[in-house]
């Protein structure tokens, strides 16, 4: 019997992507790879194929030990219900995992099961949401990307997969990784072969935590801006080096949480507060957010505030003039 209030939270990752972009054979990797670790997978009725053949019988959710020691649980119900099965049955000594991944459908909107993790108390102390992996099938990219929702998929990862880049030319190769990019600017992008991909890429990125990391390394590289865009979903960033008003930043925020929320599918920021040696940093989905203080800033670094928005349709000009406004001076 587990101690659930003394145990530590459960890791979660989430494998997003349209169909045929390879999350089930990243998948089988994953349980495949030499790591050690025990983990549990959800996985519904929908997705291209069973990990281990299909399950049979009629229960909402069931579950189903591999031979490696993983765990498979294929659902035909709500997301909550899935883990909460799964906590019951490690908690009673049923199951033994560490980790788990959720692998979505190929036409499913990744905000609710990123709000599951926040929304549910109980969810969010015994689960910690790591981060959102998307795959991108780089053969079909331009036909899966004409869709809002395989946007959105590439707007909510923290990691972007891009499959079957032997099928494509390296000039469409790089015009797709351009186009991704200006979709999500925060997102690491890397390349998988046949879902092999070193585990670190995929585990422990940390990409829901409150701290300063807001990803800046892709920010560094420049982005050509495509005039004939026709993307819902964008990358707009923010910066400022003047100290904020922390009430005036706060009146901002909740403005643009009430009118934009959501269309808000991620967003993060660190920020330079008047008066104070700490930096804030917070992150959001929609309308769900946390901050907290982080550490001080160091006496030989730039302090700038640097905030982060991806999301559909945001009304770029109108959010950096209300950015403008509280800063005194136009958003870099």
């Amino acid at each position: 019997m587990t101690d659930s209030a003394s145990a530590p939270q459960i890791p979660v990752t989430v494998l997003t992507g349209f169909l045929g972009a390879g999350k089930t054979t990243l998948l089988k990797h994953i349980l495949k790879a030499e790591h050690g670790l025990k983990i549990a997978v959800i996985e519904n009725e929908f997705s291209e194929t069973p990990i281990d053949g299909q399950l049979l019988g009629d229960d909402a959710v069931q579950v189903m030990t591999l031979s490696n020691g993983c765990v498979c649980c294929t659902i035909n119900t709500d997301l909550e219900r899935a883990l909460y099965v799964l906590l019951e049955r490690r908690d009673n000594g049923e199951l033994d995992f560490d980790r788990l991944v959720i692998e979505c459908t190929g036409l499913a909107d990744p905000a609710p099961v990123a709000q599951t993790f926040f929304v549910d108390e109980t969810l969010r102390e015994r689960y910690l949401l790591d981060g959102i992996i998307t795959l991108v099938d780089a053969a079909n990219a331009d036909r899966h990307l004409q869709e809002a929702i395989a946007q959105a998929q590439v707007g909510f990862g923290d990691r972007i997969l891009v499959s079957k880049r032997d099928l494509v030319s390296p000039e469409q190769y790089d015009a797709l990784l351009e186009r991704l990019q200006r979709i999500n600017r925060r997102a690491e992008i890397h390349a998988v072969e046949h879902g092999s991909i070193a585990l670190e890429r995929l585990l422990d990125v940390r990409g829901f935590n409150l701290n300063a990391d807001i990803g800046l390394r892709p920010l560094l590289r420049p982005v050509r801006p495509a005039a004939d865009t026709t993307d819902r979903i964008t990358t707009l960033v923010l910066r400022s080096e003047k100290p904020l008003d922390i009430e005036r930043l706060s009146e901002f925020m909740d403005d643009l949480l009430q009118w934009h929320g959501n269309s808000l599918l991620r967003y993060k920021g660190v920020l330079n507060i008047a008066g104070e040696e700490r930096r804030l940093v917070f992150q959001g989905v929609l309308r769900l957010y946390g901050f907290d203080w982080d550490t001080e800033w160091r006496g030989d670094e730039k302090r700038e505030s640097v905030i982060v928005f991806i999301g559909d349709n945001l009304p770029e000009d109108q959010i950096r003039q209300g950015f403008e406004a509280i800063t005194g001076g136009p958003a870099a």
